[in-house]
């Protein structure tokens, strides 16, 4: 079974993306995406290589987001793709069965989609207001989550869902109880002064039903 708390990395160079995810890791964060946008090719390079083995140190998952080709350089366990980025079907076929993909989604047709292209769990947000991202997708909140959520259990759809944008602490029972798997977080836990009893409490929170 997927982690129900995935890390999406923040920071503007490999130092302050390794500092964050090595806290998101060392207080109990077993699932790593690593985004790390505008920069350059061999930067990315440098950081996914440092990750991949942070990574195998903690025993966590690690997915990279938008580029295939990192991934398949790196051996990472997988990819997130935007509804923007490469076709699902050409990124299985570079990377092969056993690895992981994820996939954006904002509506339910994006949701069905991503489940027509076999992808491995679904980013479904934003939840609500987030800085973390441009060029941001109209904001679902809890009704949004429902609706779609409904939706798929009405046709026996099964893939994780994660919400994903501008989630807090206090926001995890609600979008739980909507049938989510888990969440996709990144400047809450950046941000933090206290990240091992933050991710404590949303571990409790996200495993509760289990």
């Amino acid at each position: 079974m997927f982690n129900r708390l995935q890390y999406i990395s923040q920071g503007n160079t490999i130092e302050e993306q390794l500092y964050n995810i090595h806290k998101a890791l060392d207080h109990g964060c077993d699932w790593i995406q690593m985004r790390f946008k505008n920069t350059t090719p061999e930067e990315a390079f440098t950081l996914a290589e440092a990750v991949k083995i942070l990574c195998k140190e903690y025993l966590a998952t690690f997915i990279i987001n938008d580029n295939v080709e990192l991934a398949k350089k790196v051996d990472a366990d997988g990819v997130h793709l935007g509804l923007n980025d490469m076709k699902i079907e050409e990124a299985r076929t570079i990377l092969g069965d056993d690895k992981i993909i994820g996939g954006t989604a904002n509506t339910i047709e994006d949701v069905l989609q991503r489940i027509n292209e076999n992808c491995n769990y679904i980013g479904l947000g934003p939840f609500q207001f987030t800085e973390t991202k441009a060029n941001l997708s109209p904001i679902l909140g809890l009704q949004g989550y429902h609706s779609i959520t409904e939706i798929l259990k009405s046709n026996a759809f099964e893939i994780p869902i994660y919400a994903i944008g501008g989630i807090t602490l206090e926001n995890i029972d609600d979008l739980m109880e909507t049938g989510i798997h888990g969440i996709a977080i990144s400047g809450l836990i950046t941000q933090s002064n206290n990240p091992s009893e933050l991710i404590n409490e949303l571990n409790e929170k996200l495993y509760v039903s289990i």
